[in-house]
């Protein structure tokens, strides 16, 4: 047996994964344990819990492999030091942290209870942007393909590309700090008043309202280079000289403005983020998105030119912007698209450690990432306890708790609930990787209404008013009901719905007309699948409205997260394995 621990640690979305004979066999984030939004220190707990979901100890792990190289680059370091001074707070801050990086094997000795002189032989770095690549192609069912990486940067690196073949990916192109388009999406982004780290996906929600008047004004901030190149126009931002450390305010981690007043006299005074959104914020949201789709279609397009292959993996933070992926099968040559769910820094946990297995161990690759469900799971035991803890609680509230083993009934009541109009929250089997809900550690409600964003967002999520709602469906009802799409069980591409079904699932259909699709097949999700199933037959409309169980905090992992959420938002039911928890009115009715 051969045991590789990928580790993601200081850089934000701290995580772990483990890969055992070739196989992926867990992973899941820190923020899940520490309940802090993309936490950046050392991922302890992860590290725990995936030698735990896999059943082994310590000294099972032959390789320990980290998704950093405090080495990377150094002359680029250096020169750029030399003739850019950055500030005294920033050259301290960047020490400190390679200085944290560089002891990481102090840190897995610690956590695991060994022998620092025994972990040290068994590390191996793997610098920023390699992880980010591999832990996109070596985990595609692709034997073939051009692969790239956007994100705000790692090891001084912020875009880079390869050529992926069998277990090897051979270095292209790549664009280093302070030039990305990652900061640049996070400039634009605090100036509309979106303060915290990874509001971005705010920002993409909200440019479908307004129209992309201010891209010529925007196009100002970058400029195209040849081969897939851009640079951006030092002068509207902060972060070359002054960083763009991460901060903790309030639980929430924010990084400080790093765009400059030359911005705002550009585009207008920044945004109040207590006053409210007007057309110039929503059309500067467009515009962004705009420029921003530009920019990545033509490192695309240079990538393709090179490599001359019709697929592509992407990874790095920027891929996760779904509405861009939606467009790349329309807008570039490429015609297959994978985009692996934790294509954020926490997705290098996973690219490191398959980075080290086909470096050092085998270059046989024989895993593909076919689902997400790869965190830890709970039984009924460990359901029982949370329920215990509260039933006194939970009975003066009205709520009756009863067990349906049977999947076929409890799946039955469920969609009925929904049905109905109750807002469900879902918590089953093993948690997702990644950032998104995939059935597993979901709130569920029926897409036919055209109220249900406005209160799901109003008395559920408690968040802006604008944000979409995500569809899960039946993989063989993707083309009935959306245009131009393909299977994505990890909901991370964006497509039209088709104008005949946008009154027919309005709730789930944003104000452009489009869904960010997650489809479901049996293979990947059974139970989920039949839930969407036994809802379609009720209703005729196999969809659901599926959107993260949690509410401003990261998605809940344990039953008792799930349960005060619950109890919290005000939702409906609740099915916590096969244990439903609901009104006691609904209980008599329903049984």
């Amino acid at each position: 047996m051969t045991a590789v621990l990928g580790i993601s640690a200081y850089h934000g979305d701290a995580s772990a994964a483990l890969v055992v004979d070739g196989r992926l066999v867990a992973a899941v984030e820190e923020e899940r344990f520490t309940r802090v939004k993309h936490w950046a220190g050392f991922p302890r707990e992860s590290v725990l819990s995936c030698l735990a979901m896999a059943g082994l100890a310590a000294r099972d792990v032959d390789h320990f492999a980290i998704g950093r190289d405090p080495g990377a680059n150094a002359r680029r370091r250096m020169l750029f030091g030399l003739r850019n001074r950055p500030s005294f707070r920033l050259a301290a801050d960047r020490w400190r942290n390679r200085r944290r990086v560089g002891d990481v094997a102090g840190a897995i000795a610690e956590t695991l209870g060994l022998d620092r002189g025994r972990v040290a032989p068994r590390v191996s770095w793997v610098e920023h942007h390699p992880a980010h690549l591999a832990s996109a192609f070596l985990v595609s069912s692709f034997d073939e393909a051009a692969v790239c990486a956007i994100d705000g940067f790692g090891d001084f690196v912020s875009t880079s590309s390869a050529v992926g073949r069998g277990a090897t990916l051979a270095a292209a192109e790549r664009v280093y700090f302070p030039h990305s388009l990652g900061m640049l999406y996070l400039a634009v982004t605090q100036f509309l008043g979106f303060p915290t780290y990874g509001d971005e996906y705010k920002v993409m929600g909200l440019a479908a309202y307004g129209r992309p008047d201010f891209a010529p004004a925007l196009r100002r901030l970058l400029r195209l280079t040849p081969e897939g190149g851009f640079e951006l126009d030092l002068t509207y931002f902060r972060h070359a000289v002054e960083g763009a450390g991460m901060t903790w305010e309030g639980g929430e981690p924010r990084i400080g403005p790093i765009y400059t007043r030359k911005l705002e006299a550009l585009l207008g005074p920044a945004r109040d983020p207590e006053r409210p959104l007007e057309p110039r914020h929503e059309a500067i949201a467009a515009s962004l998105q705009a420029v921003f789709e530009e920019t990545v279609l033509h490192v695309l397009t240079a990538l393709h030119r090179r490599a001359r292959i019709p697929r592509l993996c992407l990874a790095g933070g920027c891929a996760l912007n779904s509405v861009m992926n939606g467009k790349i099968r329309e807008l570039t040559p490429f015609r297959e698209v994978f985009v692996q769910p934790a294509a954020a820094d926490d997705g290098t946990a996973l690219g490191a450690a398959f980075a080290v297995l086909h470096r050092r161990v085998s270059r046989r690759r024989d895993f593909v990432m076919e689902h997400a469900y790869w965190g830890p799971g709970f039984g009924a035991a460990a359901v029982r306890a949370a329920l215990d803890a509260r039933r006194a609680e939970l009975a003066r509230a009205g709520f009756a708790i009863r067990e349906i083993d049977d999947p076929e009934r409890l799946t039955t009541w469920a969609a009925q609930q929904i049905a109905d109009g109750k807002i469900v929250g879902w918590f089953q089997g093993r948690m997702e990787w990644g950032s998104r809900a995939l059935g597993n550690r979901s709130i569920l409600a029926d897409p036919r209404r055209r109220d249900m964003r406005g209160i799901i967002n109003a008395r559920i999520k408690r968040r802006e008013a604008f944000r979409p709602f995500a569809p899960s469906i039946l993989d063989d009802a993707l083309d009935e009901f959306f245009v131009g799409a393909v299977a994505d069980p990890f909901m991370v591409q964006v497509y039209p719905v088709r104008p005949d079904k946008r009154e027919v699932i309005p709730a789930v259909t944003h104000v452009d007309g489009t869904g960010r699709v997650h489809t479901v097949s049996p293979r990947a999700n059974p139970l989920y699948w039949q839930l969407v199933k036994a809802f379609g037959k009720l209703t005729g409309v196999p969809v659901l409205l599926n959107t993260s169980f949690n509410e401003s905090e990261p998605i809940v992992h344990r039953p008792e997260e799930a349960l005060e959420c619950f109890l919290r938002t005000g939702m409906d039911a609740l099915v916590l394995g096969h244990t439903v928890v609901a009104k006691a009115t609904t209980e008599r009715r329903a049984s």
